[in-house]
């Protein structure tokens, strides 16, 4: 890897010296740049002696099932895929302003047993600097379980991660910010596995007309779509607009809206229309 800026470079080593001090770990991995950055550089100083879990649930997207296989396989690292369910968490169905804290805690209850059962000594996760300034009840439930932000610990910014992630050749060092499907359906309506559905359903249609950054947030019968404001133009074009709302329709939606402001993390915070 070509010589990195000096701040950088300082930050890279003490990643390095972090995963060299914890001595084995098991890997969070979602399959998004951050986590797929801790994956590389764990393996990198620790060899089989880092593990990656990725849980499999409905609020999975099925699209990242195989680019999970994918990473890990490019990593060579060994991968466990583990199957969960937190639609049978009544707290988490709720969606409350806690509901990330009530996944977290199951994912975390889970890879705790794993690790002890095999004999590793830190789970991490990819939680970077940026993230501590953004509701993240999920950090709670992190830092209750004893799991460890690498990224965080570094103080690496987003940008900075997709820099690292680059020059380490991580194929996925660009791709769009990512979240559970689950934070596209706004607090106040429960979560079902059918809202979950009707929500992958509409995203990979807009990312099938080459969208690059998506979100359907769902109210009830109602889409509403973010994406980044310069693409807007190509849902307007009228053969697009036509197929979007003949899909979505299908899907379920009965309103289907475009939000101006466009893409933005958190979007689906907000109380549901009506409420």
């Amino acid at each position: 890897m070509r010589s990195l800026e000096p701040t950088l470079q300082g930050k890279y080593e003490l990643l390095q010296d972090l995963f060299h001090n914890m001595g084995s770990v098991v890997v969070a991995f979602s399959g998004g740049v951050d986590s797929t950055l801790v994956l590389k550089i764990g393996f990198d100083v620790l060899g089989p002696r880092a593990k990656a879990v990725t849980a499999i649930s409905p609020t999975f997207p099925a699209l990242e099932i195989e680019e999970v296989k994918r990473l890990s396989a490019a990593i060579g690292v060994s991968l466990q895929m583990v199957e969960t369910d937190q639609l049978q968490i009544e707290a988490f169905v709720q969606n409350d302003a806690a509901r990330c804290f009530h996944c977290k805690t199951d994912l975390y209850r889970l890879l705790s047993g794993l690790r002890n059962a095999e004999g590793f000594h830190t789970i991490v996760d990819g939680t970077n600097a940026d993230d501590l300034g953004e509701d993240r009840p999920g950090i709670n439930a992190a830092r209750q379980w004893g799991v460890r932000s690498p990224l965080v610990e570094a103080d690496l910014c987003k940008s900075e991660i997709r820099e690292l992630a680059k020059r380490l050749g991580l194929a996925n060092w660009n791709k769009p910010a990512a979240a559970c499907l689950s934070s596209r359906i706004t607090r106040g309506l429960p979560i079902t596995k059918a809202y979950l559905s009707r929500v992958e359903r509409a995203e990979a249609f807009l990312v099938a007309q080459g969208l690059r950054q998506v979100r359907v947030r769902l109210h009830g019968d109602l889409a509403r779509i973010e994406i980044e404001p310069p693409e807007m133009a190509k849902l307007m074009e009228e053969s697009v607009r036509c197929r979007l709302v003949e899909e979505f329709k299908k899907i379920g939606f009965q309103t289907i809206t475009l939000d101006l402001e466009g893409y933005r993390a958190g979007g689906g915070n907000t109380p549901s229309v009506g409420s």
